[in-house]
């Protein structure tokens, strides 16, 4: 596997109709600098807004991945993102002068021949890697669909597909090397669609720079010689139309015999360059689909965005701690004797927390708390807890060392059991609501597995510079 990032040598462009819009477009590539990404810009749109291709911005998966902020949109996105995740591009700009790139003939080849074309520059940071190291899992169960992300040294990915139509059968296909079968093997798979399912698909407002030959189209129920004319006359199909014998529309030549499948797994490979990094891991999917392939980029972005955040702030790894007290710190703004977190054991972002507290018999509030029968205050566990709850907040701070946490209520607070010294209390807490700088958690403090605390806490983030002196 390529070791530092690379971009384009050359700015090239392709030029044609989109698939679902039917608007004349042309789509061009530049290379960019270190660490920018892949990023789609609308030069037709005023003040030429720049998309991020990240499952962040995933705004539609009806038949196509469609990218937008506000009303800004690029649609169909997955045949160019596989053409630039295939050849291992980690850095480019891509301009459009419409909501929708070329179709081209339905794979992701025409754009695969002019970015080969451009060539490829080295650069010299190194590529940032998504190494999985856990299992991670989706699975619809209503739609039998099931796909996993499994720890490798490498990258390969394997599907399987059943429509349950005896035209495709069961088919399955494997990718195990980007650099050696992704050009040759995969880049010309073209896109598929039922028979049945054309009409509706125009009458939705969909495929209207389809025809056949920018897609395969399977028969997958009898029609009348009229009824087919009536359909190829209203989807605008020009020459003869038949159904066929080979189960494909016109007995057009599939370019391999498991075309579809591999053309799923092009897809595929387009929604996981959502994830924002190249991965090393093993993917296997069983009846992958676009809206299960990007909650899926989803999940494996929400690892890759933890790890990040645990890579910025904790500097050693150690055996079963995620941040230890050195790491916390950097974190938090608290100090002794306020500093009331030794350790964060569990960090799930946005999801769930679990943080250590070493109560000891030389805690200064004991000295006053009481003096002949130390308890540590009720307040004071909340306050763990919340200190606890501070790591949940890093997700979408860029400069935590900025960054304030005032308490803005607390609601349902209950203390079950005292809290002495020689005590070790873990708090877990967990992400209730958060809508822009303000959160809602729920926290709860175990000791020996007993619950000492609990506590629904809500808090705003500020920044330093703007905060009061109202109490936390």
């Amino acid at each position: 596997m390529l070791v530092q990032q690379r971009t384009i040598s050359n700015k090239v462009s392709v030029s044609g109709v989109g698939l679902h819009t039917g608007c004349e477009s042309t789509i061009t590539f530049l290379p960019a600098p270190e660490n920018h990404g892949i990023v789609f810009r609308r030069t037709d749109v005023g003040g030429k807004p720049e998309i991020p291709a990240l499952a962040d911005y995933v705004v539609d998966v009806s038949r196509g991945t469609t990218l937008g902020i506000g009303d800004v949109k690029v649609h169909t996105v997955e045949h160019v993102l596989a053409a630039v995740a295939g050849l291992e591009i980690d850095n480019v700009m891509i301009e459009l002068d419409a909501p929708e790139p070329p179709v081209g003939d339905g794979s992701s080849k025409p754009f695969v021949d002019v970015l080969l074309k451009a060539g490829f520059t080295v650069q010299d940071a190194p590529k940032d890697y998504l190494i999985i190291d856990q299992t991670v899992e989706f699975l619809n169960e209503k739609k039998d669909v099931q796909m996993v992300a499994l720890p490798l040294d490498d990258f390969r990915v394997t599907i399987m597909i059943d429509y349950k139509n005896p035209a495709l059968g069961s088919q399955h296909t494997g990718l195990f090397s980007l650099e050696d079968e992704f050009v040759n093997e995969f880049s010309s798979a073209r896109t598929f669609c039922f028979l049945k399912e054309v009409e509706m698909l125009r009458e939705n407002g969909l495929i209207r720079g389809g025809n056949l030959d920018n897609a395969i189209v399977i028969v997958d129920d009898e029609m009348e010689a009229k009824e087919l004319k009536r359909l190829a006359t209203k989807l605008g199909i020009n020459g003869s139309v038949i159904l066929g014998s080979t189960g494909i529309l016109n007995d057009r030549t599939l370019r391999y015999k498991n075309e579809p499948a591999r053309h799923k797994l092009l897809d595929l490979l387009g929604d996981l360059a959502l994830v924002g990094a190249p991965m090393k891991a093993q993917i296997l999917a069983a009846r992958p689909g676009h809206p299960h392939n990007v909650e899926f980029a989803r999940k494996i972005r929400k690892l890759y965005q933890q790890k990040k955040i645990v890579k910025k702030y904790q500097f050693t790894k150690t055996e079963g701690v995620i941040f230890d007290n050195e790491a916390i710190k950097r974190i938090l703004p608290h100090r002794y004797p306020f500093l009331l977190v030794d350790k964060i054991v569990e960090f799930k972002i946005d999801e769930r927390v679990v943080g250590v507290k070493n109560v000891t018999t030389n805690e200064p509030f004991f000295q006053g708390h009481f003096p002949a029968k130390p308890i540590m205050p009720g307040v004071l566990i909340i306050e763990a807890m919340a200190q606890t709850g501070g790591v949940l907040l890093l997700n979408g701070m860029e400069n935590a060392d900025g960054k304030l946490v005032y308490f803005m209520s607390l609601n349902n607070v209950k203390f079950r059991k005292p809290v002495v010294p020689g005590d070790q209390l873990i708090m877990q807490v967990e992400m209730a609501s958060r809508r822009n700088k303000i959160a809602t958690m729920a926290g709860k403090a175990f000791v020996d597995g007993a619950l000492v605390a609990e506590a629904e806490m809500t808090a705003a983030i500020v920044d330093v510079n703007n905060s009061t002196a109202e109490g936390k």
